[in-house]
């Protein structure tokens, strides 16, 4: 359910652009790079680069990821599952891989992936392999938290809903009716809502949270149908 695809606009312009910003803001060292994730030696020469630049690493946040068209099991191709995959799950292990050094040596560290809702919580028909993509990174999550619990870092991951981006803006105003009328908070999520999820889960104050997911979805996913959310709950014990 997490809508965003992928766009020109994530490139690495657009990077260095935001690292201005920061820079011209609150000041600090901020490198912008782009990288491709279906590139294991562009991912290793990220890593390296932001050790370089800053020495060590506290924090990694593997938010990239893409959404493909909507397409039939029938109809994929295994260039479609394994141009998904190699994005959103291999992309996020080998980037936790390639940032290890860097986080260790930082003496704790907190990993945070975005995954989704479609996938581990929900299923969307048309989108069977961005799902499995999402829920193998769960998977991937537990086995990782138990491994480096020992050096101190935590692995935790966000799981969004319908998050208001251009991607999910694209599909229309019909659309967008229908995914705010399924959300009991009543709106669609911001980007600002997954950044506090991620914060809090990169924070001290979650430093004795590892292996979990925090669904930011607005209630979404709770009810059993398209009537649990309508009046009293009758014979409800």
């Amino acid at each position: 359910m997490c809508r965003w695809r992928h766009r020109r606009g994530r490139d690495e312009a657009v990077a260095r652009q935001v690292a201005d910003e920061i820079t011209s803001i609150s000041g600090g060292r901020v490198l912008g790079l782009g990288v491709d994730l279906r590139d294991p030696e562009a991912i290793e020469t990220m890593a390296a680069e932001a050790e370089r630049h800053h020495g060590h690493v506290d924090v990694l946040c593997a938010n990239a990821g893409i959404f493909p068209e909507k397409k039939p099991l029938r109809e994929m191709t295994a260039g479609d599952v394994d141009d998904v995959l190699a994005v959103n799950l291999r992309g996020s292990v080998l980037t936790v891989k390639a940032f290890l050094p860097a986080t260790e040596r930082a003496g704790h560290g907190r990993i945070v992936l975005t995954s989704s809702v479609t996938g581990p919580t929900t299923g969307y028909a048309g989108w069977t392999y961005y799902g499995a993509s999402k829920a193998g990174q769960l998977g991937f999550l537990r086995r990782a938290a138990l491994e480096l619990a020992p050096v101190g870092i935590t692995v935790n991951a966000v799981l969004p809903g319908d998050i208001r981006t251009e991607g999910l803006t694209d599909l229309g105003e019909e659309y967008l009716r229908r995914m705010t009328a399924a959300i009991p908070l009543g709106r669609l999520g911001e980007t600002a809502d997954i950044a506090h999820a991620a914060l809090f889960l990169a924070s001290d104050e979650a430093a004795f949270i590892t292996g979990q997911t925090l669904t930011v979805d607005g209630g979404q996913t709770l009810p059993e149908s398209l009537d649990a959310g309508d009046g009293p709950c009758h014979g409800c014990p």
